[in-house]
């Protein structure tokens, strides 16, 4: 990778992700960095356009939640600095790729780009996925009880990451493939998932926001 881009993705671009909420902190793009690489190995795939999206990819976030994979797209595109190193092509389908990762999206990422960071960016770990999940209601639903927080939590991870569940894998990769797996597996097991989501609730329950996660 060019010197002179990755010097400037570490000091002005991943910094900024400090600034962020507790789940797209510096950790998780770094995260997310290391996953994209991994995956494009399996691919012809220009490296340093991988890294360039995974490092844009949540950029967005600091323009709102909501549409942050569409700001963030047109950050990537209209920086400076990138125009020096990218066709508008290039740039282009790098935007494409941050506005296609959305777990959310029900349509395939329109480049191997989008799939690579798609698929990078999900983190499909059952102890995650639960704790992320409970966070997420304590935020956004403050005033339900502890039975109907387990139940909101439940039924989140059976539509998104069920056996029919709307979050797509667009590609074949064995670390999410074994995640889901295991989360499936888990879902049978429906006392076991209400005695981790409640632990889960009572433990951070009246805690700041601020300390939350929250999931994507």
């Amino acid at each position: 990778m060019k010197r002179a881009l990755k010097a400037y993705l570490n000091q002005h671009i991943i910094p900024l992700y400090q600034s962020f909420d507790q789940a797209h902190q510096m950790n998780h793009v770094q995260t997310v960095i290391k996953n994209s690489l991994d995956i494009a190995k399996d691919y012809d795939v220009n490296k340093d356009m991988v890294y360039v999206i995974a490092c844009y990819h949540d950029i967005g976030m600091q323009f709102g939640r909501n549409d942050h994979h569409l700001t963030g797209g047109l950050f990537l595109f209209e920086d400076e600095i990138l125009k020096s190193f990218f066709t508008i092509e290039q740039r282009t389908m790098m935007k494409e790729a941050v506005e296609d990762h959305r777990a959310s999206r029900k349509e395939a990422p329109r480049s191997i780009y989008g799939k690579i960071i798609a698929e990078a960016d999900r983190d499909i770990d059952p102890d995650i996925v639960i704790l992320r999940t409970v966070l997420f209601g304590l935020k956004h639903y403050p005033d339900l009880n502890e039975e109907e927080h387990f139940f909101r939590a439940y039924q989140h991870i059976v539509e998104k990451y069920g056996p029919h569940g709307y979050l797509k894998l667009w590609l074949d990769t064995k670390k999410n493939q074994d995640g889901l797996l295991k989360i499936h597996r888990l879902l049978e097991q429906k006392d076991l998932m209400k005695s981790i989501i409640i632990n889960h609730y009572r433990n951070f329950h009246g805690k700041d926001e601020k300390e939350m996660p929250i999931e994507d």
